[in-house]
C-alpha cells in the first residue's frame, strides 16, 4: 500500500471546510453584519430542503431568506426581530429549533411518546409470552389426562 497516497487523503479530508451557498453579492460589506447575518442563518431552516440551513442551501427560496435577512440587518434590526420577521412571514417551520408550544407540541413530545409506546408492546409481549410459559409448565390434572386421552382415542377411531 502506498502510505503516501493515505497521508495525502487524510490531509485533504482534514482540510475540508463545509461549502456555503452564500453567494458573493450576497454578503455585505460590513464584517461584523456579515457575521451576525452568518450566526441567525445557521437557525433558519430552508422550507424548500428542510434539513439545511438557509447558508447551505442553492434552492432560490434560501437565497431569498438570506437576501431578507441581510436586509433587515441593514435596516438596523436586533437579530432577535430579523429572525422574528422571517418567522411571523414564513412560520416557526423555518426555525431549525421550533419553540415549545401548541402548534409544535407533537414535534417535540412525539419521539418520547413513540419511545414508550414501544416499550409498552415490549412489556405486554414479554408479559404474555411468560404467561404461555407458565401455562405450558403446568401438569395436566388426573381428569385433564383422562380426557385428553378419550379426544386422541375419539379422533384416532373417526
Amino acid at each position: 500500500m502506498n502510505w503516501r497516497w493515505l497521508f495525502h487523503v487524510a490531509m485533504l479530508s482534514v482540510l475540508v471546510v463545509p461549502a456555503y451557498a452564500v453567494l458573493p453579492d450576497e454578503q455585505l460589506a460590513d464584517p461584523k453584519l456579515e457575521t451576525r447575518a452568518r450566526h441567525i442563518s445557521q437557525e433558519l431552516r430552508c422550507v424548500v430542503c428542510q434539513n439545511q440551513t438557509i447558508d447551505d442551501s442553492d434552492a432560490e427560496l434560501a437565497h431569498d431568506l438570506r437576501v431578507i435577512l441581510r436586509e433587515r440587518l441593514l435596516a438596523g434590526d436586533t437579530d432577535a426581530q430579523a429572525v422574528s420577521f422571517i418567522v411571523n412571514r414564513y412560520g416557526t417551520y423555518v426555525l431549525l429549533k421550533p419553540p415549545f408550544e401548541q402548534e409544535t407540541f407533537f414535534l417535540w413530545l412525539g419521539p418520547f411518546l413513540v419511545l414508550a409506546a414501544g416499550g409498552a408492546v415490549v412489556v405486554f409481549y414479554l408479559r404474555g409470552r411468560s404467561a404461555v410459559a407458565h401455562m405450558t409448565e403446568k401438569a395436566l390434572s388426573a381428569d385433564e389426562h383422562a380426557r385428553l386421552a378419550g379426544l386422541l382415542e375419539q379422533r384416532d377411531a373417526t
